[in-house]
């Protein structure tokens, strides 16, 4: 497919997981793509594998949390691409913490990679998403922005409800712009951060909670993501996208 072609896409959070995933497909589906990371070499090695595969790809290293690191980022996709069409969202970092052990800085770093950095990368590309004939931001929330999960994770479950309704916010704000803007919540997906949980009863619970019986990957995200970035998804602004494997039809 090239639904996608001559667009331009950012990615943040694109050296591992579903950011990677993301990159590679919307490069597959036609996009020239900003790959946006902390982790330089990792990022530079998502980038050179999309260009190995005939596609064009450039990488920055982005911190996320960062207002004058956004205004770089976003200058760099001017500076080799000329535009935006398609700003991903992805970047976020979470733990598994208690409110009673979670610190305030824990808190405040948390809130700040995962749900700050939506706002400023939305605010950041206004201009040049506006200036595009089809541009369409995806948000990556999580399942655990619309529910309470088991308990924990405080400020993970709070900057993903928020990106979840800023979502929606901006999406209405847009509107007359011609800018879609939506949400994709994935459940309990195959990515490096669940690496230290392999093969143990964390592992497994997240495997039985799941109605589909597995765990997601990385491509099946990328997959939603594309196609709200695609023409497919014309009419769809202010909507959340959950694959999660049937977890929140419970």
């Amino acid at each position: 497919m090239a639904r996608l072609q001559n667009r331009i896409a950012l990615v943040t959070g694109a050296a591992s997981g579903i950011g990677e995933a993301a990159s590679m497909r919307l490069a597959e589906e036609g996009a020239s793509v900003l790959v946006s990371d902390i982790r330089k070499e990792a990022g530079e090695e998502v980038a050179a594998r999309i260009r190995g595969k005939g596609g064009q790809a450039v990488f920055a290293r982005h911190d996320v949390a960062d207002e004058a690191s956004w205004e770089a980022v976003v200058g760099r996709v001017i500076e080799e691409f000329g535009g935006l069409d398609i700003l991903v969202n992805n970047a976020g970092v979470g733990d598994m913490a208690t409110i009673e052990e979670t610190t305030k800085e824990q808190y405040d770093h948390v809130v700040a990679v995962t749900q700050t950095s939506v706002f400023l990368g939305m605010r950041a590309s206004a201009d040049l998403l506006k200036a595009s004939a089809r541009a369409a931001v995806v948000n990556i929330s999580s399942i655990f922005g619309a529910i309470g999960g088991f308990g924990t994770s405080p400020s993970y479950h709070a900057a993903k409800g928020a990106v979840r309704i800023l979502t929606k916010n901006i999406a209405l704000n847009w509107t007359d712009s011609g800018v879609r803007v939506n949400s994709v919540h994935p459940g309990f997906v195959d990515t490096p951060s669940l690496e230290s949980v392999k093969g143990t009863e964390l592992e497994a619970g997240m495997t039985q909670l799941t109605p589909m019986g597995r765990l997601g990957k990385p491509f099946e995200v990328a997959a939603a993501v594309a196609f709200l970035a695609s023409d497919d998804a014309s009419f769809i602004t202010g909507s959340e996208l959950y694959v999660d494997g049937g977890y929140m039809a419970r």
